[in-house]
C-alpha cells in the first residue's frame, strides 16, 4: 500500500513509556500525572452513568458542558462565546487538532510551526497535503523572532501554529507577543492556530495571554484546550475547541466523521464539576511548587535546567555530561539509569540534537526523589 506518512513511526511519548514499562525504569517522559484525580469528578461521572448518560452525546458536546464552558471563559478570559455556534467539545485537545488541521489545510497550503514542536501538528498537515514551514525557537528562551515570521509569509500561507504556555520548553507568549502575532495574521490574512491545553498551568506570576483575548485573533483563531490537563485525567481524552461560528461549521464537518462526540458520562461530570466551581484555579500554584521542588531535588545531578514558565514539563542539558545524541543518551538513561525521559530532537521537523532532554514533573515527591537519587550517578 502507499503509505501517506512513511517516515513516520509509532509516537516517541509511546516509545518511551514502553522502554521505560520494560526496564523498570522511572517514567518522568509521557505527560501524564501518577497521583489521583478529584474523587468528587469521578463521582460525578458515576452519576452521570447511573443516570442513563451513557448513550451518543449531541455532535458538538452535551448543551450543558457548552454552556459551562462558555461561563468558563467569561469568567477566565472576559469573553463571550456562544455555546451552540462557537465551542465545540472533542475527544482530548490531539483530536481538536486534527479535526482543525484537517477543515484548513488544502493541497499545497503552508502552515508555519515552531520548532521544538508537539508532534501531532506536522504529520497532520502533511496527512492533507499542506507543507509545514518550521521556524526554530531559540533556547534557553524559545521566544519567537516576529521579524522571521513576517519574512517567511508567503502567498501560499494558510495558518500559523503557537502553542503557549509551551510544550516541551516551558516559554510562555508575552501581551507583546500577541499584539505583533495579531497584525502578522490580519495583515496576511491567515488563520490562527492556537494550542492552548495548558493555559492553567502558568508559574511566576505571568498571565496566560489567550488569542481569544484578542479581537483581531479570536476572528481568525482556533484555540484548543484540555480538560485532561486541567483535571489531571489525561486518559479521559476530553477537550473542546473554540472558533467564529463559520470556521466552527467547518471544524464539526470533520469532527462528526472521526468520533462523532465525546464520551458522555465523562461531559456529564465535567459540567457538573464546573458548575460547583473552578477547580483550576489552585493549579498555577500547586505546579509552580512542583516545579520548584523538581528543580532542588534535581539540583542535586550534573544536568542544567533551562527557564520554564508553565506546563508540567522542564527541559534539562546534558551538554556537559556526554556528546551523545538524546535519542542515544534517552535511551542509555532507561535502560542503565532507569529514568526514562524524552529527547528534544523528536520536537524538531529535523530532528536537531540540541543536547537537551524533557522531564515531567506531574509526579509524586516520592516519584520525583527516587529519579533524582538515580540520576546523581552519572
Amino acid at each position: 500500500m502507499h503509505a501517506k506518512l512513511p517516515d513516520v513511526g509509532t509516537t516517541i511519548f509511546a516509545v518511551m513509556s514502553k522502554m521505560a514499562a520494560d526496564h523498570n525504569a522511572i517514567n518522568l517522559s509521557q505527560g501524564f500525572p501518577d497521583f489521583p484525580i478529584s474523587a468528587q469528578l469521578i463521582s460525578l461521572v458515576q452519576e452521570g452513568m447511573r443516570q442513563g448518560m451513557n448513550q451518543y452525546a449531541p455532535m458538538p458536546g452535551l448543551p450543558m458542558l457548552r454552556e459551562a464552558i462558555a461561563q468558563k471563559l467569561a469568567d477566565t478570559y472576559g469573553v463571550t462565546c456562544d455555546p451552540e455556534t462557537e465551542i465545540t467539545v472533542t475527544a482530548g485537545g490531539t483530536q481538536a487538532l486534527h479535526a482543525t488541521f484537517t477543515a484548513l489545510v488544502n493541497p499545497g497550503d503552508e502552515v508555519i510551526i515552531f520548532d521544538p514542536a508537539y508532534d501531532s501538528y506536522d504529520p497532520v498537515v502533511r496527512i492533507n497535503q499542506g507543507r509545514p514551514v518550521h521556524l526554530q525557537l531559540k533556547p534557553p528562551n524559545f521566544s519567537i523572532n516576529w521579524d522571521e515570521v513576517e519574512a517567511t509569509v508567503t502567498k501560499k500561507t494558510k495558518a500559523l501554529v503557537i502553542n503557549t504556555p509551551h510544550n516541551p520548553s516551558g516559554a510562555v507568549l508575552s501581551h507583546d507577543d500577541m499584539l505583533r502575532l495579531s497584525k502578522i495574521v490580519t495583515a496576511n490574512n491567515l488563520y490562527l492556530i492556537s494550542d492552548e491545553v495548558y493555559e492553567h498551568i502558568i508559574f511566576d506570576n505571568l498571565s496566560h495571554n489567550s488569542a481569544l483575548k484578542y479581537p483581531d485573533l479570536r476572528a481568525r483563531a482556533i484555540a484548543i484546550y484540555s480538560f485532561g490537563k486541567t483535571f489531571h485525567a489525561t486518559g479521559w481524552k476530553t477537550g473542546y475547541m473554540v472558533a467564529p461560528p463559520e470556521i466552527t461549521t467547518e471544524l464539526r464537518k470533520m469532527h462528526q466523521f472521526t468520533v462523532f462526540c465525546a464520551n458522555t458520562p465523562i461531559q456529564y461530570g465535567i459540567t457538573k464539576y464546573l458548575e460547583d466551581g473552578d477547580h483550576y484555579s489552585y493549579l498555577s500554584g500547586f505546579y509552580q511548587a512542583k516545579r520548584d521542588e523538581f528543580a532542588t531535588i534535581m539540583a542535586q545531578t550534573r544536568l542544567t535546567p533551562v527557564p520554564c514558565h508553565g506546563t508540567y514539563f522542564q527541559l534539562y542539558s546534558y551538554e556537559n555530561i556526554s556528546d551523545m545524541h538524546d535519542v542515544e543518551m534517552a535511551e542509555w538513561l532507561t535502560k542503565e539509569h532507569k529514568v526514562a525521559t524524552i529527547p528534544a530532537s523528536v520536537f524538531y521537523a529535523r530532528g536537531e540534537n540540541i543536547k537537551y532532554l524533557r522531564f515531567c514533573f506531574a509526579k509524586a515527591t516520592e516519584t520525583m526523589e527516587k529519579a533524582a537519587e538515580l540520576l546523581c550517578k552519572i
